[in-house]
C-alpha cells in the first residue's frame, strides 16, 4: 500500500503455506472471503485453490499442506516447486504467508526454516494461539519475530482474531526485506557441498538467485535420501540442467557422500537443534500478565486437554469402533435417503423437460437426439449430483472436525491385513455411494502403491447405480420372498467387498509390491467446523466432479443414442412379422413400445447385440440381454430402461411389475426360458464385477495421469465378471 492509502499499481502473488491441520485453509478462506477458484495443477491431481486478498488486486495461492519441502510426497514436491517457480502455468510467488500451529511450534518451525531459506519476503501467522493458551503456553510473537527476522502475528483463524493484522502485513509484503541468512550451522562437509551446489544452481539459471542456498540444501537431502520418491525428484531436477551443470551437481553430492555417510540425517538434526533453541526462548508458561485474549489464562499446563478426553472414547479399541460404526451408518443413511427427494425432483424435471420438447417438436431424429441423447445424457450426470454433494459435505464435516484422522487410525489395523493403508478406508466407503468421489478421495493417500491399489478396487464396492439392476433382477428371479431377496442383496454387496480385499492383497504382492510404509498420522485437535467453509468446500468439489465427469458422460450418451437410433426405418419398412405385432397392439402406448423394440432390434446396437450373442450365450443371455449389457456400459442403471424398450413394456423402473413378468417369460426360440435362476444370479454377479461406468474410467485416467490404469481396470473387471458369471451359470445349470 502506498503512502496515500491506495494499493500498489502492480498486484503481487502470495503463496499460503503451512503444515496440515495448522488452520492454513481457514486463514486462506477468511482472507479471500471464501471466494476461491478451484482446479488442479497441470500434470498432477493435487488441488489448486486461488483467490484474491479481500478488497485488493493481490492474489493468494493455497499450497498443499505439508510438513516439509522435501520430496517424499507429491504435495511436498509441488509446494517446493511452486515456491521455486518450476510449475508450468503457475507464476512464482512474490511473497509467502506461512501459517504455523502455535500449540505445536517446534514441529511447524521445521517447515518455516526451509521456507525462510528461499529468500522471499515472508509473513508468519502464528495460528491456534487459543489452543496454546489452553495448554498453559504463551508464545511471544515479538520474540519469535526477532529470532526469525520476519513479521510474526498471533491469530485464531476460527474466530478471525488477528487476521486483519495479517492482511495489513501482506499489503506491505513487497517492501519487506528478505529473511536474514540462516543462523544454524550444518556440518562442515555439508556446508561445503551446499556452497558448491548453490554456485552450480545459480550458474544454471534454473533456480532464482535468492533461493539457491535453500534449494541446494534441499536437493542434496533429496539426492542422498533413502526413500525412492526423494531420489526420483532429485534426478528429475538434473534433467532440467545442461549436462555440465548436472555433472557438477552430482559431483558435489558424491563428495559429500564420501565425507559423510548420513548427511541428510545430520542436516535434519542441525535444523531441529536450532529450532529447540528458538522455542525455548519464545515459549513459556502462560501467566495472567501475558495480555492477549487468545483464551483462558492458566498459570500451569493442564494435564489433559478436551481433545485428550474425547480421544479416550473415540480412539478406544471397542468404544471407538462402536462410535465409528454409528458415524458410518449415518453417512450411509444420508447418502441413500436424504438425497432421494432431490434426486426425485431432478428426475421429474428431466421428464418434464423431455415431455415439453416432445410436445413441441415433430417426431424425427432431432427430437430424439434432444430427448433421448442430450436430456437423458445430462440427466445421467445431474441425477446423482445430490448424492455427490451430501457425500462431500459429510466428508468435509468429518475432516474439518478432526474426526477423519481418527477413522483412519481405527481402520488401519484391519486394512493392513490386506496390505492397504488406514487412509484407504474412507475412499472405499465413499465408493458405496459412487466410485467417482471415492476415487477422487484417494488423493489423501501419500504412498503411490497404496493409492493406486485403492483406485483399482474402489469400483468393486457396489455403488448406488447398481441398485436398480439388483432390485429388478432379484425380483424377477426370486419373486416376492422378502427375506430371500434381502439375503441376496446383502450377498451381492458382501461379494464385491470381499473380492476387493482379496484383489488388494494380490495387487500389493504383484503390481505394487514393496515395503508397507509406516502409518504416521497426526491426530489434530477437535474443532467446530464453520458452516460457510463446509458449504464452499462441498460446492467446489461437487462442481469439479460435475464438470470433469459430466463432459465424458454427455458425449457417450449421444454416441449410444446414435447407435440405438440409426438406421431408422418407417413402420412400412419393418419385416412383416413386426408389422403384424404392431397392428395387433391393444392401444397406442403398446403400439409405440412394440415399434420402439423393433427399431432397437434393427439399429446398429441391435445388430451388435446379435453379433455378440454367441459370446454371451454360454452365460445364458440372449441378444436382448446383450443389448442391455452394451447400453449399460455408460451407466449401469441404463440396463432397466433398455430392458423396458427391448421387452416392449410401458414405463420401466426397478419396481415395474410388467418388466419383471416379461423378464420371467422371456424365452429362446426353442421355448426355453432365458432368465433362469442360474442365468439371473450370474447376471447379478456380472454386474457386481463389471466396470460399466465410463465416467469412472475417465476419473481414473485423470487421477492416474495415464490411460494404462483405466484400461487395465476395465480389462481385469470385465474378465472377472465374465468368468464369474460363466461359472455361476454353468455350475448352476448342472445342479
Amino acid at each position: 500500500m502506498t503512502s496515500d492509502g491506495s494499493f500498489d499499481a502492480v498486484p503481487i502473488r502470495i503463496a499460503v503455506a503451512g503444515n496440515p491441520n495448522s488452520g492454513k485453509t481457514t486463514v486462506f478462506n477468511n482472507l479471500t472471503g471464501l471466494r476461491a477458484k478451484v482446479g488442479n495443477y497441470p500434470g498432477v491431481t493435487v488441488e489448486k485453490r486461488e483467490g484474491f486478498l479481500r478488497g485488493t488486486p493481490h492474489s493468494l495461492l493455497d499450497l498443499p499442506g505439508t510438513y516439509s519441502l522435501s520430496a517424499r510426497s507429491p504435495d511436498e514436491e509441488l509446494a517446493r516447486d511452486v515456491l521455486l517457480g518450476r510449475v508450468p502455468g503457475t507464476t512464482r510467488p512474490d511473497a509467502v504467508l506461512l501459517v504455523i500451529d502455535a500449540s505445536n511450534l517446534e514441529r511447524n518451525l521445521y517447515l518455516a526454516s526451509q521456507v525462510l531459506e528461499f529468500g522471499m519476503p515472508v509473513v508468519i501467522a502464528c495460528n491456534m494461539m487459543d489452543a496454546a493458551a489452553a495448554r498453559g503456553q504463551f508464545i511471544d510473537c515479538a520474540a519469535l519475530s526477532r529470532e526469525l527476522g520476519v513479521p510474526v502475528i498471533g491469530t485464531v483463524a476460527a474466530t478471525g482474531e488477528g487476521l486483519d493484522a495479517v492482511r495489513d502485513a501482506l499489503l506491505r509484503a513487497r517492501s519487506l526485506p528478505p529473511p536474514p541468512p540462516r543462523s544454524w550451522k550444518l556440518p562442515e562437509p555439508m556446508e561445503e557441498a551446499a556452497r558448491d551446489a548453490a554456485a552450480v544452481m545459480e550458474a544454471s539459471g534454473v533456480v532464482p538467485a535468492r533461493s539457491v542456498r535453500g534449494g541446494a540444501v534441499l536437493w542434496l537431502m533429496d539426492y542422498l535420501a533413502g526413500d525412492a520418491a526423494s531420489r526420483r525428484s532429485a534426478e528429475r531436477f538434473l534433467t532440467r540442467l545442461q549436462p555440465a551443470h548436472a555433472k557438477a551437481l552430482r559431483g558435489a553430492a558424491d563428495r559429500l557422500l564420501e565425507a559423510m555417510a548420513d548427511s541428510a540425517a545430520a542436516a535434519v538434526e542441525a535444523r531441529y537443534e536450532w529450532i529447540s533453541g528458538v522455542a525455548a526462548r519464545v515459549v513459556r508458561q502462560r501467566s495472567p500478565q501475558d495480555r492477549h485474549d487468545f483464551g483462558p489464562t492458566s498459570a500451569r499446563e493442564p494435564t489433559e486437554t478436551l481433545t485428550d478426553r474425547i480421544d479416550r472414547i473415540l480412539t478406544h479399541r471397542v468404544l471407538g469402533l462402536g462410535f465409528f460404526a454409528g458415524v458410518m451408518f449415518l453417512l450411509f443413511l444420508s447418502i441413500f435417503s436424504w438425497a432421494e427427494p432431490l434426486m426425485g425432483l431432478i428426475e421429474a424435471g428431466q421428464g418434464a423437460l423431455a415431455a415439453f420438447v416432445t410436445d413441441r417438436m415433430t417426431d424425427g431424429p432431432l427430437r430424439s437426439l434432444l430427448t433421448d441423447g442430450v436430456i437423458a445424457g445430462v440427466g445421467a450426470v445431474v441425477i446423482f449430483f445430490p448424492q455427490i454433494c451430501i457425500l462431500f459435505f459429510c466428508l468435509a464435516l468429518l475432516e474439518d472436525s478432526g474426526y477423519m484422522a481418527r477413522a483412519a487410525f481405527l481402520m488401519d489395523r484391519l486394512m493392513s491385513r490386506v496390505g492397504l493403508h488406514g487412509k484407504s478406508f474412507i475412499p472405499l466407503l465413499s465408493s458405496y455411494a459412487c466410485a467417482i468421489p471415492g476415487i477422487m478421495a484417494t488423493r489423501t493417500i501419500e504412498d503411490r502403491r497404496d493409492r493406486f491399489t485403492t483406485i483399482l478396487i474402489a469400483p468393486l464396492m457396489s455403488c448406488s447405480a447398481r441398485l436398480p439392476v439388483y432390485i429388478i433382477l432379484i425380483a424377477a428371479v426370486f419373486g416376492d420372498r422378502i427375506w430371500l431377496k434381502a439375503g441376496v442383496m446383502f450377498g451381492l454387496y458382501a461379494l464385491g467387498t470381499v473380492t476387493a480385499m482379496l484383489l488388494a492383497l494380490l495387487f500389493k504382492k504383484t503390481l505394487f509390491a514393496g515395503p508397507r510404509p509406516a502409518f504416521i498420522l497426526e491426530l489434530p485437535s477437535y474443532h467446530v467446523p464453520r458452516v460457510g467453509a463446509l458449504l464452499r468446500s462441498t460446492w467446489d468439489r461437487s462442481k469439479l466432479f460435475l464438470t470433469n465427469a459430466g463432459t465424458v458422460i454427455f458425449c457417450v450418451s449421444v454416441i449410444v443414442w446414435a447407435l440405438s437410433y440409426f438406421p431408422h426405418y418407417a413402420e412400412s419398412e419393418l419385416p412383416p412379422d413386426a408389422r403384424t405385432r404392431i397392428a395387433a397392439a391393444s392401444d397406442n402406448a403398446a403400439r409405440e413400445q412394440i415399434l420402439a423394440a423393433e427399431q432397437l432390434k434393427a439399429s446398429y446396437i441391435g445388430h451388435l447385440g446379435h453379433l455378440i450373442e454367441p459370446a454371451i450365450a454360454p452365460l445364458g443371455y440372449d441378444w436382448r440381454l446383450g443389448i442391455g449389457l452394451l447400453s449399460s456400459f455408460m451407466a449401469r442403471e441404463v440396463f432397466v430402461s433398455v430392458m423396458g424398450i427391448t421387452f416392449a413394456v410401458g414405463e420401466s423402473d426397478e419396481s415395474s411389475v410388467d418388466l419383471r413378468r416379461q423378464l420371467q417369460a422371456a424365452a429362446w426360440p426353442d421355448g426355453r426360458l432365458v432368465l433362469t435362476a442360474p442365468a439371473g444370479v450370474g447376471l447379478m454377479v456380472f454386474y457386481v464385477f463389471a466396470c460399466q461406468c465410463i465416467s469412472t474410467l475417465a476419473v481414473v485416467k485423470k487421477e492416474t495421469q495415464s490411460w494404462r490404469w483405466p484400461i487395465f481396470m476395465f480389462a481385469y473387471m470385465s474378465v472377472l465378471a465374465y468368468a464369474a458369471a460363466l461359472a455361476v451359470y454353468q455350475i448352476g445349470s448342472r445342479l
